[in-house]
């Protein structure tokens, strides 16, 4: 039976079956020290040189002594730092080449493409095993804090329909119903909203997004994971105050090496944050170069839309002079209503966005729930007759009781990445696409094969530039 390494401590004096990768080599001689490394950790292991021939980084199998260190060989850098693992047999399951960099570094000095091509093996490394392992904490924590509150976890479709609500979509051909196309979600948006009509009430989701947008240090290119929240019967406040609590215990419990910079988290209006520090953004440490400062804080009150010029926003055959400043589902405040009709620029949303130490890793608002107020939005910003038709099926059920609902979409890969002070979410991701566009390990995309592409009655016919609608950011 095998033991992990980690249950080493507890076999002194016994003989054990190990498992794993040979992490480094040290030849002494007649005998030789070898590392061996499993998912619980790293444990010494002493053989004589006919024993210890495997390459580092090839898959041994190892039968051995549990032998406790003499006192001045104690390592205390590791837990199996008293024992050692004398070599009785040691078998190659799998000889490793060498690798084409090491993995034995944080590996910021290495090229990213070049790690993003043997991305299994950067995965080896201690620093992004430590960040998929928390990450995997992370979620589950999530899930488990928000199952007791009374919330149903609900997958909505990654197929869907393609409607002007942010980003680019990323669109699928269908082969059932040549020439028309899904569209990957960029968020679960209209899902959530649907399922507050079904009455559900309280709905999560450890979601998948996909946006075709140009990639920045906290946004990778094409997908990313978000916690998905909505809630019926909800005001703002409700909504604050269970994603604080949330995160506040989240840190707490995972991250106790990390402190927070102020509780309850600052409030910030959008009008007082660009005026005092010039972003709706702002990092708030104390000590902005203590990487275990955590500054949570809220940011509200923002403008419902932003005023655009003709130049600026662009609906296919129409132009239109205000854009959403969120989406185009946020709520207006209550006492701003009026304004809709007189003058937009000074109705305020009820939206909320999330910042930490300078990102923005969460976003939401209260929802609009009446159908009148949505088409009033629609016109606002511009939709054609033929666009308001794509989200008939949203004002459709609004027509049959809708409760009051709002929510909160925190990103899953920029909220660790500024926990972890990592400079970018790709290394938080197992398998993260490159600045390029091209998927780790894989090489995608890629060509299809003629076959395909005939059924699915599609003819390539090369690169063509094309004006592109410009929308606000949804989440």
């Amino acid at each position: 039976m095998r033991t992990l390494v980690s249950e080493t401590i507890q076999q002194i004096g016994r003989e054990v079956i190990l498992q794993g990768w040979i992490q480094s080599r040290r030849d002494h001689g007649k005998i030789m020290f070898l590392d061996l490394r499993d998912r619980s950790g790293i444990v010494q292991m002493v053989a004589t040189k006919g024993l210890g021939d495997a390459p580092a980084e090839s898959v041994v199998e190892v039968v051995g002594l549990v032998k406790k260190r003499p006192e001045n060989l104690v390592n205390p850098k590791i837990p199996t730092g008293m024992i050692e693992v004398e070599v009785k047999k040691l078998t190659i399951v799998s000889r490793a080449q060498p690798l084409p960099f090491p993995i034995d570094t944080d590996g910021y000095e290495i090229e990213e493409e070049i790690r993003a091509k043997y991305r299994y093996l950067d995965i080896r490394r201690p620093r992004i095993t430590r960040n998929l392992r928390m990450r995997s904490r992370t979620v589950a924590f999530i899930r488990e804090y928000l199952l007791a509150r009374d919330f149903v976890e609900v997958e909505t479709p990654i197929l869907t329909k393609t409607t002007p609500e942010g980003a680019r979509d990323f669109i699928v051909p269908s082969r059932l119903q040549k020439g028309k196309f899904y569209a990957l979600p960029q968020s679960p948006q209209q899902y959530k909203q649907l399922l507050m009509v079904a009455g559900l009430e309280r709905y999560f989701q450890i979601a998948r997004c996909f946006r075709d947008e140009d990639p920045r240090r906290d946004r990778a290119y094409g997908e990313f994971t978000q916690l998905d929240v909505e809630m019926s019967f909800v005001t703002q406040e409700d909504i604050l105050r269970l994603a604080e609590e949330l995160f506040t215990k989240l840190v707490q419990e995972l991250f106790p090496d990390k402190h927070l910079s102020a509780s309850p988290w600052p409030r910030l209006t959008h009008k007082v944050a660009r005026e005092k520090y010039g972003t709706d953004k702002p990092d708030l440490r104390m000590d902005k170069k203590d990487p275990d400062e955590l500054a949570f804080a809220w940011i509200i009150d923002y403008p419902l839309f932003t005023e655009q010029s003709e130049e600026d926003f662009y609906h296919g055959s129409g132009r239109a002079k205000f854009a959403p400043s969120h989406h185009m589902f946020t709520a207006p405040h209550p006492d701003d209503i009026p304004f809709l009709d007189t003058d937009p620029t000074k109705v305020r949303g009820l939206q909320h966005d999330m910042v930490l130490n300078g990102f923005e890793v969460g976003g939401g608002s209260i929802r609009i729930h009446q159908a009148e107020i949505q088409e009033k939005v629609f016109d606002l910003i511009g939709f054609t007759g033929e666009q308001k038709v794509q989200f008939e099926h949203m004002l459709t059920a609004f027509t049959y009781g809708v409760p009051p609902h709002g929510g909160i979409a925190p990103g899953i890969d920029r909220l660790l990445m500024a926990i972890l002070g990592e400079p970018n979410v790709r290394e938080v991701m197992a398998f993260p696409a490159s600045a390029s566009g091209t998927t780790s390990v894989m090489d995608a995309p890629s060509s299809a094969s003629g076959y395909q592409l005939r059924e699915l009655g599609i003819v390539v016919v090369g690169k063509r530039k094309s004006k592109t609608d410009k929308f606000s950011k949804g989440s």
